[in-house]
């Protein structure tokens, strides 16, 4: 075959398929459009069936709710109609009520109106037989008082004299009893609590065999114990419980607590010695605020200063003759509370002032002046009001008593030191004078700490290795000495100790 006729003939066929698939695809779009319009209808009567079911359920609902709202306003209607024969009934008798009202009132007007005018008879009478009475005495009614009086006064003056010093000495006898039993009712009340005032501390042990880890090689866990502290440890044959020495207690509780944690720690050391007991340090301070807390509540004092408070905590190791000066305090705010509610005074103000009066001796070895002055000047710093000073400034009698509270805080003061078994002059004078000696050495130029041991039969005296050399040292010690021997009544001997020690620390990196 020829290409010109293969090709005519492969163009005739291309056109024919194409003609026969236009022809296809037309018949099958017209299948599909009466399909779609069928289906269209069957959708638009379903509407109109569903459009059909709902407004019969409309209708009917509405009849419902038509039937419902008749029934409901023919019952209020006939609850209106009740109420409204009960008020027409009310009223009636209200009516009725206000008839005889109005009756017995004009009855009492009238009996009102035959009484006064009875009383004024009367009236005229009386002044008719007082008149012919002055004209019988031929006196008129006050000469015939006057010379009643003046008769009666000549007649009974030493009775009248008497009877008045009888009744002032019954009255002091009253006020003696009631103030008597106000006060014993505020002591009693209070309960008067002794605080024991211990010299040592006892640390218990699990086994004897910590003892020689507490001592250490040559002693030397001991002496850095110590000397970390101030406090003297007492090692001895007693089983069971290793004791701790010392006049101030807030040293004597730090090594106590580090001393449990050594000993739960097991690892006795001198560095590991100064780390726990920095650490205990850290510990106390917390229980002092803890303690100036408790304080402040069994006081019933609210809204005191937090710095306030722990300074306030600090009295809890603090002691005025043997008697825990916060202790004291707290009693002395419960006392001077009762007294103040009894006689009608400010209590708040009675009770912040007697629980803050000592406030100074926190830091009475550290300023200048007395307990008082510096009690004042804290209180000022912390804005505690002027009521309150007023009140604890004068318990000592240094300032005038200017309010009712300052005497109720003098007397709560004088009933809580001067009870029984409150307070131990002998012990007051032994603190006393180990506070002096420790005193003596850290006044001197190069020394930074001073502790009292062995029951004031020793000092201890830390001194700085840079500002003191060996000589100075020496010099140091003896006098100290010399100082002690010329201030401070004892007996026996002191021993004073002074030791210089140079660490050098360097780090490997």
């Amino acid at each position: 075959m020829p290409p010109m006729i293969f090709t005519v003939a492969l163009g005739g066929a291309l056109l024919l398929g194409l003609i026969a698939g236009y022809v296809f695809r037309y018949f099958h779009s017209l299948s599909q459009k009466n399909s779609i319009e069928l289906e269209i209808k069957e959708r638009e009567l379903q509407a109109e069936e569903k459009v059909h079911d709902i407004l019969e359920k409309a209708e009917a609902k509405a009849d419902r709710i038509e039937q419902d709202a008749k029934t409901e306003r023919k019952e209020k209607e006939e609850k209106l109609n009740q109420k409204e024969s009960r008020l027409e009934k009310r009223e009636e008798i209200l009516d009725v009520r206000q008839i005889d009202v109005d009756s017995q009132k004009e009855a009492l007007e009238a009996k009102v109106t035959e009484i006064k005018s009875i009383k004024a008879r009367l009236d005229t009478h009386v002044e008719e037989a007082d008149k012919k009475l002055e004209v019988i005495a031929n006196l008129t009614k006050d000469e015939a008082f006057e010379q009643l009086v003046t008769k009666v006064t000549i007649e009974r003056a030493e009775d009248l004299r008497g009877r008045l010093e009888k009744l002032d000495r019954a009255g002091e006898e009253v006020y003696q009893v009631k103030a008597t039993n106000l006060l014993l009712a505020a002591m009693h009340r209070v309960g008067n609590t002794i605080s024991p005032n211990l010299m040592t501390a006892h640390v218990e042990l699990q086994s004897d065999e910590q003892k020689g880890k507490i001592i250490g090689k040559e002693g030397r866990n001991v002496r850095a114990f110590e000397r970390a502290t101030g406090v003297d440890v007492l090692v001895d044959e007693s089983p069971g419980y290793i004791v701790l020495s010392s006049f101030d207690p807030v040293r004597r509780e730090i090594a106590r607590v580090a001393l449990e944690e050594l000993l739960k720690d097991g690892r006795i050391q001198p560095t590991k010695i100064e780390e726990v007991v920095t650490e205990a340090r850290a510990q106390v301070a917390k229980t002092v605020k803890a303690m100036g807390e408790k304080a402040a509540y069994d006081a019933n004092v609210p809204n005191l200063h937090p710095e306030l408070i722990t300074i306030l905590g600090r009295l809890h190791f603090r002691t005025s003759y043997g008697q825990n000066v916060l202790y004291h305090s707290v009693e002395m705010a419960n006392m001077a509370g009762i007294i103040a509610a009894e006689i009608g005074a400010n209590e708040a103000v009675a009770r912040a002032g007697a629980l803050l009066h000592d406030i100074g001796k926190c830091v009475s070895h550290e300023v200048s002046g007395t307990h008082v002055e510096i009690g004042i000047r804290i209180l000022q710093k912390y804005g505690v009001s002027d009521e309150v000073i007023l009140a604890m400034r004068a318990h000592h009698e240094e300032y005038p008593y200017e309010t009712p509270e300052s005497i109720i805080v003098q007397i709560a003061d004088a009933i809580s030191g001067s009870r029984p078994g409150a307070r131990r002059d002998s012990l007051e004078n032994y603190i006393k004078r180990l506070a002096e000696l420790e005193s003596i050495a850290t006044n001197l130029v190069g020394v930074e700490r001073a502790f009292a041991i062995a029951a004031g039969r020793e000092i201890r005296v830390l001194v700085n290795p840079t500002t003191l050399n060996e000589y100075e040292t020496n010099a140091l010690a003896r006098t100290i000495a010399t100082t002690i021997e010329s201030q401070l009544r004892y007996p026996g001997e002191i021993k004073v100790h002074v030791i210089r020690e140079t660490r050098v620390v360097s780090y490997a990196r």
